[in-house]
């Protein structure tokens, strides 16, 4: 796609040149290590999270049939988007009724606007603390999850707190068009990769170290809640 022709918000993957081949590497095993998670273990959180945004209603709609199908899982937590976004939605219980929201109890809204994954993050640092949760399940698509995953990770870890994420992908087609943009899961790629590796650098997203460090973590001390013993 020429560069004249991009959607909005589209990074080129050109941008991708000023960043060095280990730097790149680094977010290869970031998308790979968090998106290679076992999300089964989605089943056994105690929170459902969706942090909303670019129009995309499917991961309000995926997070809520799972929310409604496990009585197991305690609290729903939905994150505000970016109102100057031109799909943006007031997130309020009405509308999620409207996706299929029956079960109220254990919902929880942050209810000023979050024109960024950074304020959406702080939010839900604050929720596990607020609320004690000791896991999650982070519902977003695909594309975008690693760079949610990352920021929560990082907005956590300013909180003193260490508890499992797991990623529960919103089950699209990648060459699908996003709302907002218009742009598939291709080719919205390369912004989320250039948006990690510049991210990082200002201290808003984990590291890679910071990333490894958490998975040791999570794979040695959190076992049990991702692999479900056989029965």
């Amino acid at each position: 796609m020429p560069l004249t022709t991009l959607p909005r918000r589209v990074t080129p993957a050109e941008d991708l040149a000023g960043f060095t081949a280990a730097q790149l590497t680094d977010v290869l095993a970031a998308f790979t290590t968090i998106l290679a998670l076992p999300r089964a273990a989605v089943d056994r959180v105690d929170a459902l999270v969706v942090p909303v945004g670019q129009g995309e209603e499917g991961r309000l709609r995926h997070a809520i049939r799972r929310w409604e199908t496990n009585r197991d899982i305690g609290h729903l937590l939905v994150a505000n988007g970016n109102p100057a976004e031109e799909t943006y939605t007031e997130i309020t219980l009405d509308y999620l009724r409207g996706l299929g929201l029956r079960r109220l109890d254990g919902v929880h809204l942050q209810a000023e606007p979050a024109p960024n994954t950074g304020l959406q993050a702080g939010w839900i640092a604050e929720q596990v603390d607020l609320l004690g949760l000791a896991s999650l399940g982070l519902s977003v698509s695909a594309y975008h999850l690693p760079r949610v995953y990352l920021t929560v990770l990082k907005a956590l870890g300013r909180r003193g707190v260490r508890v499992p994420l797991v990623p529960d992908p919103t089950p699209v087609p990648p060459g699908s068009a996003v709302p907002e943009t218009g742009a598939s899961a291709y080719e919205l790629l390369p912004g989320e990769a250039v948006r990690i590796l510049s991210y990082q650098q200002r201290g808003w997203v984990a590291s890679l170290d910071e990333l490894r460090q958490y998975l040791h973590w999570l794979w040695s001390e959190r076992r049990s809640l991702l692999v479900e013993p056989p029965s």
